[in-house]
């Protein structure tokens, strides 16, 4: 009796073992690079960067639809092209850093549009204000091809209202319209 128990759960056992697994990957400072440019006088614009950026991806495989994208930039470590634009980025007029040290994007769900292009949807928070946000995402290599163990290269690009953040100083001067880059190399972790 208990040996048809067994002989009945061997199918099903070997059929998990044969399921592809998910993979997650690990995106580091090192890895990646983060911009925001905005416009400045409405004749040219400035760039801050965020050089330390953590985070987690998950990626269900063959279920693309269920990936989950979770993102810590420190805002503290924020560079930008002078020490007033830092000065005032870092202060409570824009990212407010003493109170709100950092930013974080937490998405859910991979639309892919061809074989590396797809957006992911989710919530970015900045100043403790958190708005759905959709990440446009181009893979250096189909996902959906890589091999177990491998890194995963990636841009992704979205715009954003800074003054949805709580950002509505210098109206005059700095553009409302923020354009975001993060260039990437996630590694299996």
């Amino acid at each position: 009796m208990a040996m048809g128990r067994y002989l009945f759960a061997l199918p099903a056992l070997i059929l998990l073992a044969a399921a592809p697994l998910s993979e997650r990957y690990l995106l580091q400072s090192e890895d990646s690079d983060v911009s925001a440019k905005v416009a400045f006088f409405g004749l040219a614009s400035k760039t801050a960067r965020f050089p330390k950026i953590s985070g987690t991806a998950l990626i269900p495989a063959g279920d693309p639809a269920n990936m989950t994208l979770d993102v810590t930039i420190d805002a503290r470590a924020l560079e930008a092209p002078d020490r007033v634009t830092l000065s005032r980025l870092r202060g409570p007029k824009f990212f407010w850093v003493e109170k709100y040290p950092t930013v974080t994007f937490s998405g859910q769900g991979l639309t892919m549009r061809d074989a590396r292009a797809g957006k992911v949807s989710g919530n970015l928070t900045a100043r403790g204000v958190t708005r759905p946000v959709e990440l446009e995402v181009v893979f250096d290599d189909p996902p959906a091809l890589a091999k177990s163990g491998e890194t995963l290269g990636l841009t992704a690009t979205t715009r954003i209202n800074r003054r949805d953040f709580g950002m509505k100083s210098y109206s005059l001067i700095v553009g409302k319209m923020v354009d975001i880059k993060i260039r990437s190399r996630m590694r299996p972790g």
